[in-house]
């Protein structure tokens, strides 16, 4: 066997001093992220979901029995690193809003509810326009929304230097924002920072946020479904700029068992006739979501998953003809305990019908969070590394995956996204990647 040729090592710059992570929206999400990384740099126990603190990475042929940590292979922050930082309309500090989210039990809120009071919140951007089922009362004011893009600025760098930071990185943990056009006020940086001037309806919250991280050096992670860092706007500011940009809408519930699920119903070559998916859940998200508009943004990152997957246009036969539906009830009652319910009807040999039912009583927040923790990580490695604009290799984590090229279909397949992921790391480091056809 001839060895395969060595790769060159990305000079990536070391992880050292503190870094922030700033989180517009400090709800179930945040909050439940920030106790849960608090109690792990208490325990010393790794945190439950997060690929990167607790998932081994194999690195060259399987005979060798090279099998570390992602944590001990590549160069991330530590837990014992990071500082939090909040924007929200509604939660005067992190305590206060796990508190009023009632995901975690109180003897787990107790435990870090110093350092969670501690977490204070700066006023946000919001404008109910975007989420008309809540109503915000610690909101910035400003003549212009470039005067509000310049004091999310001056709360970055004000931040940076409060908390001696090194690097920050930014993930979007806030409510999902009506749905909205691409318009010709997100095609260009100068469009854009005209329409921030003229107080352009078009121009949401998140991507004033988007806007602010990036002319700050900060790397931007879109967890909602919003447009917000997908525009063509942000594309060339990141790229211009020089940060690591991505989303979008954290992969949780539902979706998560679809990416899961659909790949092993194409790996076996079973048809598929059509997906019913729906969820009850109780939570400020849900609240949201009630309203027509924010639901239809939340329908579309979810009903692109499948078609990707299951590439239609290749097999026609099994997935041409596929009734895809989506449906989000709030029912205040469940609280953050999302149930998601679907019926899946399949065939196979001779066109026979089968079905298959799943009924995932999640918790939304707990399966979010250590996806916010990998993103910051990740993200901060990243800007390290020296890389820009979208990170396609961190598509595992979202439902709707950004893509570099918009002519190219994002991959939702989560079994390919980790070999991605994957792959990207031992590339970085120097090693080859797997492609599972040696030892």
């Amino acid at each position: 066997m001839i060895d395969p040729m060595p790769t060159t090592p990305r000079d990536i710059a070391p992880a050292t001093g503190k870094l922030g992570v700033l989180l517009p929206g400090l709800g179930a999400v945040a909050s439940t992220f920030i106790a849960g990384v608090l109690a792990a740099r208490a325990s010393g126990e790794a945190p439950i979901g997060s690929l990167s603190q607790m998932a081994h990475i194999r690195l060259g042929d399987r005979a060798e029995n090279r099998n570390p940590l992602i944590k001990d292979f590549v160069p991330l922050a530590g837990l014992d690193d990071l500082v939090f930082g909040a924007w929200d309309p509604i939660s005067a500090n992190a305590l206060e809003a796990a508190t009023t989210a009632g995901v975690l039990e109180e003897r787990d809120i107790a435990a870090v509810s110093a350092e969670m009071e501690g977490v204070v919140a700066m006023d946000a951007v919001f404008d109910q326009d975007w989420v008309k089922r809540l109503d915000g009362t610690r909101v910035k004011s400003g003549d212009t929304k470039m005067d509000l893009a310049e004091q999310l600025m001056a709360d970055i760098e004000n931040f940076r230097t409060e908390n001696d930071c090194d690097r920050l990185v930014m993930v979007w943990c806030a409510s999902t924002e009506a749905y909205r056009d691409v318009t010709d006020v997100h095609q260009s940086i100068e469009a854009f920072e005209q329409g921030l001037r003229d107080n352009d309806e078009m121009i949401s919250p998140s991507q004033i946020y988007a806007y602010a991280a990036i002319m700050s050096g900060v790397p931007y992670a879109n967890g909602a479904p919003n447009l917000s860092c997908d525009l063509p706007v942000m594309l060339q500011l990141a790229e211009r700029e020089g940060v690591p940009i991505g989303g979008k809408d954290f992969k949780t519930g539902q979706t998560l068992m679809k990416t899961i699920l659909a790949p092993g119903f194409k790996s076996r070559m079973l048809g598929l006739r059509g997906w019913y998916s729906t969820n009850i859940l109780g939570n400020r998200d849900g609240e949201v979501l009630d309203d027509p508009e924010n639901f239809k943004s939340k329908e579309v990152s979810k009903l692109g998953v499948i078609d990707t997957i299951l590439q239609p246009d290749a097999y026609p036969t099994l997935y041409g003809d596929v009734d895809h539906v989506v449906r989000i009830n709030y029912y205040p009652p469940r609280g953050d305990n999302k149930e998601g319910w679907d019926n899946i009807d399949i065939f196979g040999w001779m066109g026979y019908p089968m079905q298959i039912k799943v009924n995932f009583l999640c918790r939304d927040s707990i399966l979010a969070a250590p996806l916010v923790l990998d993103l910051a990580l990740f993200f901060d490695l990243a800007s390290r590394a020296g890389e820009s604009g979208v990170q396609e290799w961190m598509s595992f984590y979202f439902k709707a995956p950004m893509v570099q090229d918009e002519a190219l279909n994002p991959e939702h397949d989560i079994f390919i996204q980790q070999i991605k992921l994957k792959n990207t790391l031992r590339t970085w480091m120097g090693e080859e990647p797997v492609t599972h056809t040696e030892m």
